[in-house]
């Protein structure tokens, strides 16, 4: 197979102060592993700036021009307690979002067979009005709007095995019974939705809340008995996947306690799904994951099971 890596340097800029967790130390940890000889095949592309009507299809105009002019010349600027931007935020976000349509692109018209999009700021908590947690602009709802409006794709799955749950992602898709949203997330724990009773506007919202402590065997059964039959049901023409890595035991913001393995098993189960739905097409766009040896160990399953590198 065929895996693209969509990134470029300005993710590294983005910088939202020296004790963030949402560092540039994250995509220098995650380069260095990709750096390594068994990732030589990856396709490796620069993520493009999305042009600003596109962001329009899951922002206000509004939150758009709200947050282009809060980027500032020089130093920080807080836009709620967590989300924090940069001179340089402005473009990392464009670019983030331009990648993960790039990478639609490029797996819709068959030039690879999947993605993956190594970018910073995450996206999956940026809901139509607003950004927080970290995200300023929805990257996997603009690319799953990239694949219908540019590509002609009826159906699209979300899946989300970020630790957090996707509130930006379920806001944006929630009446949209054509988009589908599956989340395993810990929960209670930021940003406090994903309750099973949010369901969506037919049913196209699944939310499979971990008990905190939990591990490897809540996870692996949210999976197998919830998300995976749904997306089967579902019958997406592409996959989308926000892959956070924080649900890790190492990690520092939340209390679930997965293995690196367990990210192993899940890419290679949701690649295993893109062969049977929809001829491969898969697009993973990076989330959250705080610990960055545990990040870089992790991603580094994650792309060799796109790259159908693992046994």
């Amino acid at each position: 197979m065929t895996t693209a890596l969509f990134s470029h340097s300005a993710s590294q800029l983005h910088d939202p102060g020296i004790h963030h967790p949402e560092s540039p130390h994250r995509f220098e940890a995650i380069m260095r592993a990709l750096s390594e000889p068994v990732f030589d095949e990856l396709d490796r592309r620069e993520s493009p700036e999305i042009g600003r009507e596109k962001l329009h299809w899951a922002h206000t105009e509004e939150h758009v021009s709200e947050i282009m002019r809060a980027i500032p010349a020089t130093g920080y600027v807080a836009l709620d307690g967590d989300t924090v931007v940069c001179k340089h935020s402005g473009e990392a976000a464009l670019r983030a979002a331009g990648g993960i349509c790039a990478a639609v692109d490029a797996v819709m018209n068959k030039d690879v067979d999947n993605a993956f999009c190594l970018s910073r700021p995450p996206g999956h908590h940026a809901e139509r009005h607003r950004a927080m947690g970290f995200c300023l602009f929805c990257n996997p709802a603009l690319g799953a709007y990239q694949a219908r409006y540019e590509h002609g794709v009826e159906r699209v799955a979300v899946i989300d095995f970020d630790v957090h749950h996707g509130n930006g992602t379920q806001d944006i898709l929630w009446d949209d019974p054509n988009m589908f949203y599956g989340s395993s997330h810990e929960s209670p724990l930021f940003p406090g939705t994903g309750s099973v009773g949010e369901t969506g506007v037919a049913n196209n919202i699944l939310n499979c809340p971990l008990p905190s402590g939990g591990g490897s065997y809540e996870f692996r059964k949210a999976m197998d008995d919830y998300i995976f039959p749904a997306v089967q049901s579902f019958k997406p023409g592409l996959i989308i996947v926000s892959a956070g890595f924080d649900a890790h035991r190492e990690d520092p913001l939340a209390s679930i306690n997965l293995e690196d393995e367990d990210f192993g098993w899940v890419s290679r189960r949701i690649v295993e799904l893109a062969d049977e739905l929809c001829e491969r097409r898969l697009v993973s766009i990076l989330e959250g994951g705080y610990n960055t040896d545990a990040l870089a160990r992790s991603v580094a399953l994650h792309v060799m099971a796109l790259m159908n590198a693992t046994d």
